[in-house]
């Protein structure tokens, strides 16, 4: 019995961590430095982090740490981040924001 009990509460341990993870995820979405990037990311991450799954929060979580221009560059311009994940992003980033392409 004591097993199941340890096991229930690594779950809601597990849980709790990825709510962690999402909450600090929009945090830092909205609050870059840049209004212009906390709005674009931080309307993008409000919308769809709910939805997201673990993987997907984690390619967010990359992107965040990604400088400022490069962002910015991919987002304008669709040039690629160089990583598949992240470019997949940028491409629902940009369809988010009403932008055509996106890659």
């Amino acid at each position: 019995m004591g097993n199941s009990l340890d096991i229930q509460e690594s779950y809601a341990t597990a849980g709790e961590d990825f709510a962690m993870r999402r909450r600090r995820a929009l945090y830092r979405a909205q609050h870059r430095g840049s209004k212009e990037l906390d709005l674009l990311l931080g309307r993008f991450a409000e919308s769809v982090l709910g939805a997201m799954t673990e993987h997907e929060v984690a390619m967010l979580e990359h992107l965040l740490s990604q400088p400022d221009p490069d962002i910015a560059d991919s987002f304008y311009q669709g040039t690629s981040m160089g990583e598949p994940g992240l470019d997949d992003l940028m491409h629902g980033l940009r369809n988010f924001h009403g932008l055509e392409g996106g890659r």
